[in-house]
């Protein structure tokens, strides 16, 4: 190699390590930019000449370049935030995000999870860029078609008509009998009561009062009354009975038999001829249980231990969180629990192949292959952690210390150029 060669290598090697420097320096500047993955710069040599025109001993090389950056997708630290629309992934996949981008319009990929819902409850993050996934109809079932996920701030959960109502009482079984059942006057023709919250098909709520009365030792019947007013064409403050029935006890004061006689509810405006059946526990002859677990008879005061129905008001959207499995869940007013939708996430055959698009968004490429898209927490694709996000994989002290590297490596270039400097002038300076 020439003189002049010489000096022609060492200004490529100032180049490349120049831009192994801005490597490390983007690295350095997205240390706390959140999904950031650190990049390193790939060097190659330059040859004079190809390898089928070198000369037999060989040929002195051309100097040094920088072939490209290579990205390393590293799990990155996961932060704890408890902001329910952060979002990290842990293991491999990226988060799919559609919109314009710098220009770019379509589909992208991240790691970056800061996400927030605009003013129309759609998920999106910082850029505007709207999360995709799949959405789910009223009964929670999850569609298969890739779109945004929605969570609309007026989001209501329907009402659910109480069709059941189960309690657990003891009734005083060394009562005496009443007179005879009088609808008009139930308090005093009834040994115990007590009353249940129910809610028809437009989730209004009515309170049943259910009256037991003890017609015979071991023998009762109930009686569930509603006020006249809120049935159609009862009147009032007049009591109406919308269902009876009977209950036998065993003389160890088990329940034995349970048996409905008539359930009619007819609340007004509502859907006519409502049904509700009352459980008083696992009676041993119809329910072939042990008698101990609903209703009893013992000789002790009458009193209830629990009621539950299955019925409920209709609710406005409180609260949503998100599973491992991206699995999006609202909380109701109401207490209703349902399934709003699931994030989408994409993995690829080659990580390294995705193109940098800004604000830690990637496009796909023919290197990385198409992405591989489903749920996450299966086909290879990592869990997701709500109220969490993923850190920077930059190593501040490797950075230092490919610093330091770059930096050696940029003066030693530049102390050769000084040297071959020197050598041309010396060869100059031979005639004077």
């Amino acid at each position: 190699m020439s003189l002049l060669g010489s000096l022609f290598s060492a200004a490529s090697g100032l180049g490349a390590h120049a831009d192994a420097m801005d490597v490390i320096g983007d690295n350095i500047a997205n240390v706390n930019t959140i999904g950031y993955k650190t990049a390193r710069g790939r060097f190659e040599d330059v040859l004079g000449s190809t390898v089928a025109s070198a000369p037999e001993n060989g040929i002195a090389g051309q100097g040094s370049r920088m072939s490209g950056v290579e990205q390393i997708f590293s799990q990155g630290t996961l932060l704890g935030t408890g902001n329910s629309t952060d979002l990290a992934i842990q293991g491999e996949g990226f988060f799919l995000v559609s919109g314009s981008l710098h220009g770019v319009n379509g589909t992208m990929y991240t790691r970056n999870g800061q996400f927030h819902l605009d003013a129309n409850g759609v998920l999106t993050d910082a850029n505007g860029l709207r999360v995709q996934g799949y959405a789910a109809d009223g009964l929670g079932n999850i569609s298969a078609t890739l779109g945004d996920i929605s969570v609309p701030p007026t989001a209501m959960a329907p009402p659910q008509i109480t069709s059941s109502v189960t309690m657990a009482a003891n009734l005083d079984g060394s009562s005496t009998i009443p007179p005879a059942w009088d609808p008009l006057n139930p308090g005093t023709t009834s040994n115990f009561s007590t009353s249940v919250t129910v809610y028809d098909s437009l989730g209004a709520a009515h309170n049943v009062d259910v009256y037991f009365r003890q017609s015979a030792p071991g023998a009762w019947e109930w009686h569930a009354m509603v006020d006249g007013g809120e049935l159609t064409g009862g009147t009032a403050g007049v009591p109406t009975q919308c269902a009876n029935g009977t209950l036998t006890f065993t003389t160890d004061g088990y329940l034995d038999t349970e048996a409905t006689v008539a359930s009619d509810f007819d609340f007004l405006n509502a859907t006519q001829n409502q049904a509700i059946a009352l459980d008083f526990g696992d009676s041993i002859t119809t329910d072939a249980g042990t008698g101990q677990a609903g209703v009893t008879a013992y000789a002790s005061p009458s009193a209830v231990s629990s009621i539950t129905q299955d019925g409920f008001a209709s609710g406005a959207l409180a609260a949503f969180s998100v599973a491992e499995d991206g699995t999006v869940t609202g909380t109701f007013t109401n207490g209703d629990r349902r399934t709003i939708g699931q994030i989408a996430v994409a993995r690829f055959r080659n990580n390294e192949g995705l193109v940098r698009a800004g604000s830690g968004c990637y496009v796909a490429s023919n290197d990385s292959g198409l992405p591989l898209i489903g749920v996450a927490n299966a086909g290879g694709r990592g869990s997701i952690a709500a109220g969490a996000l993923e850190q920077s994989n930059v190593d501040l002290a490797q950075e230092f210390v490919n610093m330091i590297a770059v930096e050696r490596g940029f003066q030693a270039n530049s102390r050769t150029v000084q040297t071959a400097d020197a050598m041309l002038t010396e060869l100059v300076n031979i005639k004077r």
